[in-house]
C-alpha cells in the first residue's frame, strides 16, 4: 500500500495523479489522503487543504493522527499491528507540507511503515532528537531539487545528520529542479519501492 499526503494547497486528487506517474506504482494499492482544513484559492472557487498551521499545533497533530488512523481504517480495515498477508505493509509518501504528515503517520499513526518516501519537506521537530516514537524507523528516501526554495540546505543537512545519528537507513536523491515533481525524482522513488522487500 502506498500511502499519499499532498502539500499545502492541493489536493488528494493533486498527490494521487503524482502516485500514478511513479514507475511500478501501478503494482501498488494506492491511497491519497485530503488534509482536514479546506479553503478557497483566493480569486478561485478550487477548494484546497492544508494539513495545519502554527496555532494549536500539538492538538493539530494529534487530530491529524486519529484522522489518518480512521481513513487507513476505513480504506483498509482495522489495523492488528505487524504487517501480514491481510494487512500489508505501508510506505508513506509526502510531499512539501505532506512530508510532515507522512513521517507522523509512520512514527506514531496506528500501522508502521515499511518505507517513507519525503520530497521537499523535512522532519517535524517532535520526531527528532531523543524522542521515543510508536514505531521504529523505516527506511527514509528524501528528494530535493538543486533550486529547492522551502526546504533549505540547512534543513536537508540537519535531516541527513540525524538519521545518520540515529543509524536509520537512508538516502538522499537530488535532481535537476525545485520545489517540485520531476521525472528523475519519480524514476528514484520508483526504485527505493521495487527495493523493499
Amino acid at each position: 500500500m502506498l500511502v499519499g499526503f499532498h502539500g499545502y494547497a492541493q489536493t488528494a486528487e493533486d498527490m494521487m495523479a503524482e502516485l500514478r506517474q511513479i514507475p511500478g506504482a501501478e503494482g501498488w494499492t494506492r491511497i491519497s489522503i485530503q488534509a482536514l482544513n479546506r479553503f478557497y484559492i483566493r480569486g478561485d472557487q478550487r477548494v484546497v487543504s492544508s494539513w495545519m498551521t502554527r496555532e494549536d499545533r500539538e492538538l493539530a497533530i494529534a487530530d491529524n493522527i486519529a484522522y489518518v488512523n480512521a481513513a487507513l481504517d476505513t480504506a483498509l480495515g482495522p489495523s492488528h499491528g505487524a504487517p501480514s498477508t491481510e494487512h500489508p505493509a505501508l510506505v508513506y509518501i509526502g510531499f512539501s507540507q505532506g512530508v510532515a504528515m507522512a513521517y507522523r503517520a509512520a512514527l506514531s499513526g496506528a500501522r508502521p511503515a515499511a518505507g517513507l518516501i519525503a520530497l521537499a519537506g523535512d522532519i517535524p521537530p517532535e520526531l527528532q532528537g531523543d524522542v521515543a516514537s510508536l514505531h521504529p524507523w523505516p527506511k527514509v528516501l528524501i528528494g530535493v531539487g538543486d533550486r529547492e526554495e522551502w526546504y533549505s540546505a540547512d534543513k536537508v543537512a540537519r535531516d541527513v545528520g540525524f538519521l545518520a545519528s540515529q543509524r536509520i537507513d537512508h538516502s538522499l536523491v537530488r535532481f535537476d529542479g525545485g520545489h517540485e515533481w520531476t521525472d528523475a525524482f519519480r524514476a528514484a522513488a520508483g526504485q527505493f519501492l521495487s527495493s523493499l522487500p
